[in-house]
């Protein structure tokens, strides 16, 4: 048994919600006594890194680097069928170069690659380049990796075609205890409009496989969370919640820079009292729905923090109503970006207005927050369910017969889940059960122990 210290190299998919996690699990690597080499696409590093400023994230033992993408810096990187068609064709050969190059001058040559599971390519150039221990990080829920798993059935059974496309609209429920959910609005079929859409779908595919074949299957979730969806894949491993709390320090890999002076206004705010709304890094809004979001806080007449990105609308016109931002000047905060695992560890937070990222989501359940429930996209329909379905801790909004949310709907269910006390009582049980897992002796605990383990025994 060789003593130095074992280097893993960790690449996430190339998008926020998977960043963030993978560079918590590296610091959790990093505590662990790992070194860790941080693998970004060349976009992401720079900004990653100007969100890391003034922060301590263990950068004696995380290196970070880069590789290339293939596009070019303006284009947009948001549902992008050429990026995707770029991580299957272009960004394995760089991946092979940077670790020729990092195996040629480090003293510790890599000896596992962790990769995210949207990354299944990464696990081959690792067998490629022979590689022994490989392993995958799943950032989403478990149960997205079991309906992901179930594809070859699903089709069998008639739901969906060989393209990922449902056949007709149904209901479906893969155990007793996971939520039923709609044929239209997997993840793949969320988006099937898109051009992207098929190349996702075969994607998705190759990514279940090369995740089996990896040594190590990690999610960030927690057995409590999701019993049913670990037992239908046996081999998975919680490794959740991965927040910077949990190790004492500060959450990193954001790609927008932070206004932290919003913890300062929630420092005025009263106990219980503030409505968080934030949609996460991808979900848009036409001029219209945004405008009934803005008037139904307005409407509710409670304090209101409001992470609007530059982004969160493509329209040009003026984003809010006519005369909002005065009307709610004294108790309402738009930031364009919020260090969101502090807004909602903050005791004056009352609820989650959510797109239901699983990020987001495992970040609220972690801290007792109920939830509103807006998802946009592919697995956030799932993670609705759950949250509203199964651990009863939020509710869902109903749309008009034009698709929208009004004001009136966003008043009414703001007003029922904060006067209904089980949603609070809930959410504590749930928080409870979560960070149970990565106390000592919880299984999130033990499965950091035995990869350690396993890692010492080869290296």
């Amino acid at each position: 048994m060789n003593s130095s210290t074992p280097h893993v190299l960790v690449i996430p998919y190339p998008a926020q919600g998977h960043v963030i996690p993978l560079l918590e699990f590296s610091q959790c690597l990093a505590k662990q006594g790992f070194k860790v080499t941080f693998v970004n696409t060349d976009y992401n590093h720079k900004r990653v890194l100007e969100s890391l400023e003034g922060k301590n994230y263990t950068e004696e033992q995380i290196h970070m680097v880069s590789i290339p993408d293939g596009l070019q810096p303006w284009e947009n990187r948001n549902g992008n069928a050429k990026l995707v068609e770029n991580m299957l064709e272009f960004m394995p050969g760089k991946l092979e170069e940077l670790i020729e190059e990092i195996n040629t001058r480090e003293a510790e040559q890599i000896a596992c690659v962790i990769a995210a599971g949207g990354l299944g390519w990464a696990i081959k150039v690792a067998e490629k380049m022979k590689i022994k221990r490989r392993a995958v990080v799943w950032t989403s829920s478990a149960a997205s990796l079991a309906l992901s798993s179930s594809i070859p059935k699903l089709i069998d059974d008639g739901i969906i075609n060989e393209n990922g496309i449902p056949i007709k609209k149904q209901m479906i429920q893969l155990a007793p205890t996971m939520p039923e959910i709609s044929s239209e609005v997997y993840f793949w079929g969320a988006i099937s409009d898109s051009p992207a859409h098929k190349l996702i779908f075969d994607l998705m595919v190759n990514n279940v496989n090369a995740a089996k074949a990896a040594d190590y299957l990690f999610c960030n979730s927690t057995y409590d969370l999701e019993p049913a969806a670990f037992s239908m894949v046996p081999k998975l491993l919680p490794v959740g919640p991965l927040l910077a709390s949990n190790r004492l320090g500060e959450s990193a890999g954001y790609l927008w820079p932070e206004d932290s002076n919003c913890l300062n206004w929630l420092e005025q705010q009263q106990p219980n009292s503030v409505i968080y709304v934030a949609f996460g890094s991808h979900t848009v809004l036409d001029h219209i729905q945004l405008q009934e979001l803005a008037l139904g806080l307005e409407l509710c007449n409670r304090p209101f923090l409001w992470v609007v990105r530059p982004d969160l609308t493509n329209d040009k016109k003026e984003a809010y109503p006519e005369g909002f931002p005065d009307r709610v000047a004294t108790r309402g905060r738009t930031v364009s970006w919020a260090p969101q695992q502090k807004v909602l560890s903050h005791p004056s937070i009352a609820c989650f207005l959510s797109h239901c990222g699983w990020n987001s989501t495992v970040e609220g359940v972690s801290n007792g927050i109920p939830f509103l429930c807006w998802p946009y996209f592919f697995d956030q329909f799932l993670n609705e369910s759950y949250i509203c379905d199964i651990w009863k801790v939020g509710l869902k909004f109903n749309r008009n017969e034009s698709g929208i949310i009004t004001r009136e709907e966003i008043k009414k269910k703001i007003d029922q889940v904060l006067s209904d006390e089980n949603f609070k009582a809930r959410a504590l049980q749930l928080k409870e059960k979560a960070l149970s897992s990565v106390r000592e002796g919880g299984s999130s605990n033990k499965t950091f122990q035995n990869f350690r383990e396993w890692m010492n025994a080869y290296n």
